[in-house]
């Protein structure tokens, strides 16, 4: 058989993930057919957010961890919703195309990485057919206007910061240091990660030389950048390599807004504001961390940057007079909140106070399309952009911006 084109094997990658069509509904539910323990053989159309395959026995769904769209395979029921289902994997019987060899030994057993088995073409793919997903699905957006992924320029090690675990193993009588198992038990005892920093590799070394004296502790690591005052504790994005296409992405949607002021929201050690002070005249950033926002005062002197100030305080708390502190209209407000959202009251404010542009960065699609879709409510803002950005490949994860506008 002569091998398939790039075009081919796209257009195949695409037809893999487009939405299925449920079949009829049958008299006799699967589940009533269905047992834990069932060995089936289940072809793999879809991959789910959070990176499970989807199967499906007639109209009932089960998710399978690390499969790929285009397999089919041997699995074992192991739970059974009234909804949906799950199996294992038990045997590959015909592989996807979009398969590739995992670069980490300890794929499939850590559950810190659900893609290393993905092409990586097709993980750009899933991720952007996730976004979007959830924008339609939780949002209510009808044909919401999701770029494509931007890639990583490394897809293995890039995460500049990473934790581990201690636990004590009982059957080698001995601690070990690692990453949680996907099934989120126990601990994988990790020599090296293959999506962080060498240099994380390289303190990751030295914990197991000198492990914590007992199980159940925490500890970070982290690679600090060279040319920014970062609190050991504080925030800071966690891909060195993409940080580039992500500022670039967030100027280029203020340019385009052109606003004149600018409130960076949750702005951490001043990162959005400070890259982004030379489009404004004016800016003004909020962050509850103390420590990050004396950074971002040294930050903001080091680069000679005089045109805005930071504030220690809940967003909530400050966000009505910082907005009242600038032209409205001329006006726009980044979020970049954690991965549960931005809180309902910071919602309200912005949608009585009107900036003229809402910029919302996010690391969790589904809380990002939860609250873009209260900001939008009653056709108060509409959207006019979203780019999602490859901040955590071979994983689930993805760093969207989104570009609202007020109506």
């Amino acid at each position: 058989m002569p091998a398939k084109t790039p075009c081919q094997l796209q257009q195949q990658a695409a037809s893999l993930l487009a939405p299925v069509q449920n079949p009829p509904e049958t008299h006799n539910p699967p589940t009533a057919r269905l047992a834990i323990g069932q060995q089936l053989e289940l072809d793999i159309t879809d991959i789910a957010f959070g990176g499970e395959g989807v199967a499906r026995v007639e109209d009932f769904v089960l998710f399978i961890p690390f499969v790929a769209p285009g397999d089919r395979i041997r699995a074992e029921v192991t739970e059974l919703k009234k909804q949906f289902g799950r199996a294992r994997l038990l045997e590959l019987l015909t592989p996807s195309q979009h398969r590739v060899e995992p670069v980490c030994p300890h794929f499939g057993k850590c559950g810190g990485c659900q893609y290393q088995h993905l092409d990586y073409s097709l993980q750009l793919q899933i991720k952007q057919r996730q976004v979007r997903d959830h924008f339609v699905r939780i949002g209510g957006f009808v044909d919401p206007p999701v770029a494509a992924t931007v890639p990583c320029p490394q897809p293995y090690h890039y995460r500049n910061r990473i934790m581990v675990r201690s636990q004590w193993n009982g059957s080698a009588k001995r601690l070990i240091v690692g990453f949680l198992r996907q099934d989120g038990r126990l601990v994988e005892e990790i020599d090296e990660c293959a999506i962080a920093e060498p240099e994380l590799n390289r303190q990751l070394k030295e914990i197991h030389k000198n492990p914590p004296h007992k199980g159940g502790i925490k500890v970070t690591l982290r690679a600090m950048p060279d040319d920014w005052v970062l609190p050991r504790d504080s925030f800071f994005q966690n891909n060195y390599f993409l940080l580039p296409k992500l500022v670039e992405t967030v100027r280029e949607r203020l340019r385009l807004s052109g606003s004149r002021f600018l409130i960076d929201a949750y702005c951490g050690v001043g990162f959005f504001a400070i890259e982004l002070a030379d489009l404004v005249e004016k800016f003004a950033g909020v962050e509850i961390d103390q420590m990050a926002i004396r950074a971002a005062r040294e930050n903001a002197v080091k680069r000679n940057i005089v045109n805005g100030d930071f504030v220690i305080a809940p967003t909530e708390d400050w966000l009505p007079d910082l907005l009242k502190r600038f032209q409205r209209d001329q006006t726009t407000v980044i979020l970049d909140p954690p991965r549960v959202g931005c809180v309902p009251e910071a919602i309200d404010q912005l949608r009585a106070e009107r900036p003229a542009q809402i910029i919302y960065v996010s690391c969790h699609p589904a809380t990002l399309a939860r609250d873009l879709k209260r900001l939008c409510a009653d056709d108060l803002y509409r959207l006019e952009h979203v780019v999602p950005h490859d901040m955590f490949p071979q994983t689930q994860h993805v760093e969207c911006v989104a570009d609202l506008r007020l109506n």
